[in-house]
């Protein structure tokens, strides 16, 4: 038998070991991920619909991984690298305005991740699990309110306008409540996975109804309440490539820009203006001929010096009698009047030749259009093919302009080649906010029709067809959406309720971490 002796006692003094410590959490691949996912859900030529839901769910558990205000600042570089990435992908120019808008828009998206960073620890489970898509909702309203950017970017609804569905909520609450959902599914996703209980389970079954009913209504929406009656062929035209290049060189000889246009002699640049508002006169009368009732020309369709602006609406006037057509026209005036040098309006002829509305675009692209903005005040008129109504180009990314009781909009716009369609997608979802048909023609992207449920009815690329026409037949009546009649409730009630859930938070006492 073998002797063992016996261990040594501890020394009064000793302390037991330590018990061994945890791994870290996997905090940093998260926000790796999320921001790659994020590159993908910014609104632009490469948006992947689904990536708008993945990158709220890994840059959130990042968030609550992480003190608040490191996390924070993580999340604020993250939302920076993701807009400087839009702006490449989609060909803007990067200057002073544009770097201090994507500071600024950072800053705002990165407010409901540290929101449910410091609130969401001092709730019950169901307001905790609210904070973070109110935040979400509340912070795109805020963008919309207080930026010169409104919806172009920093909205998660127009990343999903190809989800007909889904689509049909933001006739109830404005593009805020595609935002609202998507900021749900991140913070239940969240609890379930920081806690695992019966509770927390029963909140992911809440969310999944809840997303499920909202997809459901709005499949039900586009079965049984579909846009029916009455249609009028609309046909949009822009100028051929040959005689639009054409232009473009000779007026891109002059360095002063706009300036420098209005003040060069009418012999340098009249003719190939001319040229542009010919091709589009006689594309006017083909499409009239084929049966079109309304046509409409692009944004800065026709472009002319100031003194001759009054000539080329002549021609037009004269087009849409001789056609009977209702022509609406884009026109680019250069003036030398500092500091806008010229206009950017349209204008609406009927058949008769009368000039039934001169529009000014009321949102110029921040950075890059210097005219003076309109009042705003979206001109609708009654005919024969419903209530025409009229924006250009970027107004139609502020929802609170695109709220008018019409039954088809136009919206004449002129993008570029990088970022032409994915701008022109988006406009579906102010077909669907505000009930009516919209047709918007582009003149160097892609145009496209859309319905008051916004299904395209017709699309075209100016980069790929021969003709640069598309032309649709569109429902003449449309209808009032819940949405244009309450406007923008939703959304203030999400900032009502992330006030109130902040009051509460500070009232209460800090409850324990999660794990």
């Amino acid at each position: 038998m073998t002797n063992t002796a016996a261990p040594a006692p501890l020394h009064p003094t000793a302390q037991p070991p330590s018990p061994p410590r945890r791994a870290p959490r996997p905090a940093w691949p998260l926000l790796s991920l999320g921001t790659a996912a994020m590159l993908l859900a910014v609104g632009g030529r490469w948006d992947i619909a689904v990536a708008a839901w993945v990158f709220p769910v890994l840059l959130l558990r990042f968030t609550r991984l992480s003190r608040a205000w490191s996390g924070a600042l993580w999340i604020w570089l993250a939302h920076v690298g993701a807009a400087v990435f839009w702006v490449q992908e989609s060909a803007i120019g990067f200057n002073a305005v544009v770097l201090a808008g994507a500071l600024a828009l950072a800053a705002v998206q990165t407010l409901p991740f540290l929101a449910d960073r410091l609130l969401a620890g001092r709730l019950r489970p169901v307001p905790a699990t609210l904070v973070f898509p109110a935040g979400v909702a509340a912070a795109e309203f805020l963008i919309t309110l207080l930026s010169p950017f409104g919806t172009a970017y920093g909205s998660l609804a127009v990343t999903q306008h190809a989800d007909l569905p889904l689509l049909q909520v933001v006739s109830v609450t404005g593009p805020w409540g595609i935002g609202f959902l998507i900021g749900y599914v991140a913070s239940t996703v969240s609890r379930v996975r920081e806690h695992g209980d019966r509770s927390s389970w029963r909140g992911g079954l809440v969310c999944t109804a809840v997303l499920l009913g909202v997809l459901l209504a709005g499949g039900a929406r586009l079965a049984f309440l579909p846009s029916e009656g009455a249609t009028v062929r609309i046909a949009g035209v822009s100028p051929s490539r040959t005689v639009t290049e054409r232009q473009q060189a000779t007026l891109a000889r002059f360095a002063d820009g706009p300036g420098g246009v209005a003040a060069a002699p009418a012999a340098a640049v009249r003719p190939v203006m001319t040229a542009v508002e010919k091709d589009l006169l006689a594309a006017t009368r083909r499409e009239a001929a084929a049966g079109a009732k309304i046509v409409i020309w692009p944004e800065e369709g026709v472009r002319t010096q100031e003194p001759e602006e009054s000539a080329a609406i002549a021609a037009a006037r004269a087009e849409a009698r001789r056609s009977h057509v209702y022509l609406e026209i884009g026109v680019r005036v250069y003036s030398t009047t500092a500091p806008a040098y010229g206009r950017n309006e349209a204008l609406l002829i009927d058949p008769r030749g009368t000039v039934l509305w001169t529009y000014q675009k009321a949102h110029p692209i921040p950075g890059s259009e210097r005219f003076t903005p309109g009042d705003g005040h979206v001109p609708v008129v009654r005919t024969p093919y419903g209530r025409l109504a009229d924006v250009i180009c970027y107004d139609a990314d502020f929802p609170a302009l695109m709220r008018t009781r019409a039954d088809i909009m136009l919206v004449p716009a002129h993008d570029w080649k990088e970022y032409g369609g994915a701008h022109t997608g988006k406009a579906a979802l102010a077909a669907v906010e505000g009930g009516y048909a919209l047709f918007r023609q582009d003149a160097e992207g892609v145009s496209a029709a859309y319905d008051d449920h916004g299904q395209v009815l017709a699309t075209g690329d100016y980069f790929t067809t021969g003709r640069q026409t598309t032309v649709a037949h569109v429902p003449v009546r449309g209808g009032t959406t819940v949405y244009d009649r309450i406007g923008d409730t939703f959304a203030w009630l999400c900032l009502a309720a992330l006030a109130a859930l902040t009051l509460t938070a500070v009232v209460r006492p800090r409850r324990p971490a999660g794990p």
